[in-house]
């Protein structure tokens, strides 16, 4: 997590071994997914009332990019007012762990309906008064590509480094772009971690 973990408590004893379980727990969701942002688990007990016991409460609040707020609440029931922390801790963290399942899905699919949004190759060589260039795919494969085959005439736009999605055809002297779309922000660098090793 780019944050660290946050455990508040309140009317609950703070100890090593439940800061410790807390921690265990949230390596698990990190598992589920690995770009959490930060975490922070508020347990609490609050004062006891007349004619009820001190329910335990816990809260999970987990910020995912690139927007996304995951929030789990549990709080035991009148029927189940004496159930202990480990069992509400345990009904939190089942709960954040659907929530960011259903997250990761959604995201992968949104993936999956939009490719055409994702860069899959970058620009590498703009050749001055041709009017063409070359594009390195994210498989290492170096792509041909004309000024004619770059949509909304953005060919002036490229610069190295630029990210753009293309579509290939076998041209008369290899594999060329038929059409090049930019995708990232024009002449934005793309890190040597997006391309292959040893490209």
């Amino acid at each position: 997590m780019q944050v660290p973990l946050e455990i508040s408590y309140r009317g609950i004893l703070k100890t090593e071994d439940l800061d410790a379980e807390i921690g265990r727990k949230v390596q698990k969701l990190e598992r589920i997914c690995d770009s959490i942002i930060s975490c922070r688990v508020s347990l609490e007990q609050p004062q006891k009332h007349q004619r009820a016991g001190r329910a335990y409460r816990v809260r999970i609040d987990l910020r995912v990019p690139p927007n996304h707020e995951v929030v789990a609440r549990r709080e035991a029931g009148r029927g189940d007012m004496h159930d202990s922390l480990p069992v509400v801790l345990n009904d939190a963290f089942d709960a954040a762990s659907r929530q960011l399942r259903d997250l990761v899905e959604r995201r992968r699919g949104e993936i999956k309906l939009h490719p055409e949004q994702q860069p899959n190759a970058v620009v590498t060589k703009l050749i001055p008064g041709e009017e063409y260039g070359f594009l390195r795919a994210l498989n290492g494969r170096e792509i041909y590509f004309h000024k004619n085959s770059v949509l909304h005439q953005d060919f002036d736009r490229l610069e190295i480094g630029t990210g753009v999605h293309y579509t290939e055809e076998a041209g008369e002297e290899g594999p060329q772009a038929s059409t090049v779309r930019v995708v990232d922000k024009p002449g934005a660098r793309t890190s040597q971690e997006d391309l292959p090793s040893g490209a």
